[in-house]
C-alpha cells in the first residue's frame, strides 16, 4: 500500500470523543497543505495565464482577503468533521460504523476542488477569449 493510500484509508479513531478529536487534529496540517497547494496552483495558473492570454490585462495581483477568508472557512468546516463524528457517536454509539475516514476523504476532495475552481473557471474564460481573438472580436 502506498503512503497516500494508508493516509486516506487509515484506521478510524477509537469510539471516544477525545480520540475522535485527536484523530482529526492529527490530519489538519496535511489537509491544510493539500488544500493550500491546490489554491496556490490555482492562483499561479491564473497569474501566468493572464500574462499570455489574448486581450488580457497582463500581470494581475490577486487580493489576499478572499484567500485568507477561504482558508479560515475551510478550517471552520474541517472542525465540523470531528464535531459531526462525535455527535453521531454520542447518538448512535457503537451501533454505527466509524464515519471519520469517509468524512475526511469527502471533505478533502471537496475542499481541493473548491480551491481549484477559480483556475478552472479562468481556463474556460481563457478558451473563450482565445476563440474570440481568433474570430477577430477582441
Amino acid at each position: 500500500m502506498t503512503a497516500l493510500t494508508e493516509f486516506l484509508f487509515s484506521m478510524p479513531a477509537q469510539r471516544k470523543v477525545g480520540s475522535i478529536v485527536r484523530w482529526w487534529e492529527k490530519r489538519r496540517l496535511p489537509y491544510n497543505l493539500m488544500v493550500g497547494a491546490a489554491g496556490v496552483a490555482s492562483v499561479v495558473w491564473i497569474a501566468i495565464a493572464e500574462l499570455i492570454a489574448p486581450g488580457g490585462p497582463g500581470l494581475i495581483l490577486v487580493p489576499w482577503q478572499p484567500i485568507v477568508l477561504f482558508g479560515v472557512g475551510a478550517n471552520v468546516f474541517y472542525t465540523l468533521g470531528s464535531m459531526i463524528e462525535s455527535i453521531a457517536h454520542k447518538i448512535w454509539g457503537n451501533e454505527m460504523l466509524p464515519i471519520g475516514p469517509g468524512l475526511y476523504r469527502m471533505g478533502l476532495t471537496f475542499s481541493v476542488g473548491l480551491a481549484l475552481l477559480p483556475g478552472m473557471i479562468f481556463t474556460v474564460s481563457m478558451i473563450v477569449r482565445v476563440i474570440l481573438a481568433i474570430v477577430g472580436v477582441i
